[in-house]
């Protein structure tokens, strides 16, 4: 990844890795949460977070997949602090079990990493219409109300965590330049869950969207209240593993091959994937900052619908409503 170098104002830019952006930071006496841990940037993320001494909780969907990733990571970090919970972010009754049974556990949350997010691969063949268990649309459901949720139910922790610390708490919520492709009025309040009209990649970019502006209105809360926590949302690049993955034209040797060798050019790896994520959670550049979308390590700007107050306050109280 050489095409786009140049650093921003941060002096990272998008070929920095997740150990890059992160070097010779001790967050020893931190606890994290990530979600989607078990593989891809969630698994980096994670990997990264213990090598830096953090304490790791991931929230995974496969258990047999999040204990692989556990065991790789402490093979390669002996000291590392790294546990794997379930957690099903489609399911507000796993979202809820999840959160008792950290919240039981007598941990403390310094930094909550929201990586999980269902999504439709480059699709030649497109997501169709469905609902989670909770009977909402499945992309809005996995990607922004299971956070949502979550994120309510772990809140208390966070603010008693930063006190007794003394150190900023941090929520990071991995959203992705797709917000900038959704309905016509941002979000569909009164079709969510309306088979007519849906579009899987509208439906992801509603969803990307929804993390932007739940970060920012719950910045404004947290603000309000005086709470030493910041929320941010940031798109981590789009990762050449992931890309084409489910394009038929692959199994053709030659075609693989081009593609390949422009994925590599163009897009990023896994270690450049999970830069953003870590640095957002751990850089001291970012003490301080709230509200923000961040990209390749710098701060960025989404669209305006993803600056809409009023529309990070309607969505809030249209998804207290939905996990009532």
């Amino acid at each position: 990844m050489w095409l786009f170098k140049k650093n921003g104002p941060s002096g990272f830019s998008s070929s920095s890795t997740a150990e890059q952006v992160t070097s010779g930071i001790d967050a020893s006496s931190l606890t994290a949460i990530v979600t989607g841990a078990s593989s891809g940037i969630g698994a980096e993320t994670a990997r990264v977070l213990a090598v830096r001494g953090v304490n790791v909780v991931m929230g995974v969907r496969n258990m047999d997949s999040g204990k692989k990733v556990r065991e790789e990571i402490v093979k390669q970090a002996p000291s590392a602090k790294v546990d794997a919970m379930e957690l099903d972010l489609s399911s507000l009754a796993s979202v809820r079990k999840f959160a008792s049974a950290f919240n039981s556990s007598g941990r403390r949350l310094n930094l909550l990493m929201y990586v999980q997010h269902h999504y439709n691969n480059a699709g030649v063949m497109a997501t169709p219409f469905t609902l989670s268990k909770d009977k909402i649309e499945l992309q809005f459901a996995t990607n922004h109300l299971g956070h949502f949720l979550l994120t309510n139910l772990l809140l208390e922790n966070m603010k008693k965590t930063a006190v007794e610390s003394k150190k900023e708490g941090r929520i990071v919520v991995v959203a992705s330049e797709a917000h900038r492709a959704t309905y016509p009025n941002g979000i569909r309040f009164d079709k969510i869950n309306d088979k007519s009209g849906y579009s899987s990649y509208l439906a992801y970019g509603q969803s990307k969207l929804a993390n932007i502006l739940h970060a920012k209105e719950l910045s404004r809360r947290l603000k309000e209240e005086g709470a030493n926590v910041t929320a941010n949302s940031l798109h981590p690049g789009v990762i050449a593993t992931n890309l084409f993955r489910h394009m038929t034209l692959i199994s053709v040797p030659v075609v693989s091959g081009v593609i390949e060798a422009v994925g590599k050019l163009a897009f990023k790896n896994v270690e450049q994937g999970a830069a953003t994520t870590c640095y957002v959670a751990l850089h001291p550049q970012v003490k301080g900052i709230s509200g923000e979308y961040f990209s390749d390590s710098n701060l960025s700007k989404p669209t305006s619908f993803g600056q809409d107050a009023a529309l990070g306050k309607k969505l809030w109280d249209f998804s207290m409503e939905l996990v009532k």
